[in-house]
């Protein structure tokens, strides 16, 4: 089944998505990750021109839409805040939806009453943790997100940054609306004081250029190039692991070091003592905690990528309703 699946969702693609119309070539970038034939130009909602987009197809021949934890996340992408998700911690393994009120009704003992039987029935150990996580369709809201996305990959391109990073944070950090976290980091690219202040960015009590697309864009480009990927570099260097830049697991690797910090995952590294990359790689990180290496880090890569299937799938639901409208416009009349 997940054979069919993953061909009809291939083939789905290259039929809507794989046309010269839609390939951009207005894009010219000098790093070796930026392939032709991932970039492209769509038009959604009624908009008016063209707007460029990355179309990974390397996400969809690793097979990381069959892994459980992006499933899980693409789960509660699509959930309404009034229902929520029993899952493994580590495997993200679904074990229940349920409506929120009826967990909250509940008493403590009762609730875990609730999750030994889950364990029971799934098969996990006694041990596993089972979470309550709630539904968040209400912050993924990706249909308006893609002008933001034309500009911050031709922002990231003269800047010599992979644009994949640039559309990966925009899919997760704010999609809905601008918000500020706990720890202080604030706008599209959820960009903390200091980094900002250190690109050039003015933030003070008066004006703060972290919520403006185009600065914070050349901001997090900037950091990327001159601290996350050399960081994630020596990491792998160091631990004598072969990589290229242009892989998945690469990529995500990088993006842990934008969200939790050089030494925060350099810290979760000597507790995996990796010997080899790979996706193998991303997926121990996901169950380490180390430092300040803790779940939302954990979380990090794992909703980048349920971010990415969900945008793709999203374009591909748009293209094919304006092709069925436009078959349907020019049938004959009966």
């Amino acid at each position: 089944m997940k054979k069919i699946i993953l061909f009809n969702f291939v083939m789905l693609l290259s039929s809507v998505l794989f046309s010269q119309e839609t390939r951009t070539d207005s894009l010219i970038s000098n790093d070796p990750c930026v392939i032709d034939k991932n970039l492209f130009k769509c038009r959604l909602n009624n908009d008016s021109v063209y707007r460029s987009m990355i179309i990974d197809s390397s996400l969809i021949l690793s097979k990381c839409h069959e892994m459980s934890q992006v499933i899980f996340w693409r789960s509660i992408m699509n959930l309404h805040e009034d229902s929520a998700i029993m899952n493994e911690k580590d495997s993200r393994f679904i074990m229940d939806k349920i409506p929120i009120s009826f967990f909250k009704q509940l008493s403590d003992s009762a609730k875990e009453n609730y999750k030994d039987s889950l364990r029971m029935t799934y098969g996990f150990p006694d041990t596993s943790r089972v979470l309550f996580s709630t539904g968040k369709k209400f912050f993924y809201k990706f249909e308006n997100l893609l002008p933001s996305i034309d500009t911050s990959i031709a922002i990231f391109t003269e800047n010599g940054v992979d644009p994949w990073y640039a559309q990966s944070i925009l899919l997760i950090e704010s999609p809905a609306k601008l918000q500020k976290s706990t720890a202080g980091a604030y706008g599209p690219f959820q960009l903390m004081k200091g980094v900002a202040k250190k690109y050039g960015l003015v933030v003070n009590g008066y004006v703060d250029e972290r919520r403006d697309l185009k600065r914070s864009a050349y901001a997090a480009s900037q950091l990327i190039k001159r601290i996350c990927i050399p960081s994630a570099r020596t990491m792998m260097d160091t631990l004598g692991i072969t990589y290229n830049e242009c892989d998945i697991w690469f990529r995500l690797l990088v993006m842990h070091v934008y969200h939790a910090g050089a030494g925060n995952v350099k810290a979760a590294l000597e507790v995996i003592k990796p010997t080899s990359g790979g996706l193998d790689l991303i997926k121990q990180l996901w169950i380490t905690d180390a430092a300040k290496f803790k779940n939302s880090s954990q979380n990090y890569s794992q909703v980048i990528l349920a971010a990415q299937f969900e945008f793709i799938s999203m374009v591909v639901e748009e293209y094919q309703s304006q092709i069925l409208e436009k078959e349907e416009n020019i049938m004959p009349q009966k």
